[in-house]
């Protein structure tokens, strides 16, 4: 598995991940359009402000997507998806792995940062099984219902 830049192709996929306005309301968090065109979807990516990677295979399927950028002195980890043809093998783990390495180098920080929504469990477990621990948030929160994560 490696990470990459993520290509047209692998957007393209990642649309299809987010039938519903819910579910990419959990995963994108708040100001990304529903319904989505592939012009709105990747701008309200912010694919060239933010750090953007795809997790691929060795076989090139797409397997995951993640970003990072600077959060109050840590780097912060946003809109992390795995392929629903690929959850519940550990693929949230190594994208985590990958991002938080590239992350906490180029960004010369510490500690990694995340949101999650409190009703996402299935995304809070695979976070405290990475080392993410609640904490409490600096500033206020940016989100209802939303918990904040700190991995040293």
């Amino acid at each position: 598995m490696q990470l990459i830049q993520p290509l047209d192709v692998h957007l393209l996929e990642m649309m299809t991940w987010f039938p519903s306005e819910d579910k990419l309301v959990i995963w994108s968090g708040p100001n990304f359009r529903y319904p989505f065109n592939s012009k709105s979807f990747i701008e309200d990516l912010n694919i060239k402000k933010l750090n953007s990677f795809c997790l691929v295979s060795n076989k090139h399927d797409l397997l995951a997507f993640g970003q990072y950028y600077q959060r109050l002195g840590r780097c912060h980890l946003g809109r992390l998806v795995v392929s629903p043809k690929f959850r519940g093998r550990g693929v949230a783990s190594v994208l985590m792995q990958h991002l938080s390495e590239l992350g906490l180098k180029a960004l010369n920080v510490k500690e990694c940062s995340l949101f999650v929504f409190s009703h996402n469990q299935n995304a809070i477990k695979a976070y405290e099984k990475f080392g993410f621990k609640f904490s409490e948030y600096p500033d206020e929160m940016p989100l209802e219902n939303c918990l904040y994560m700190v991995k040293p």
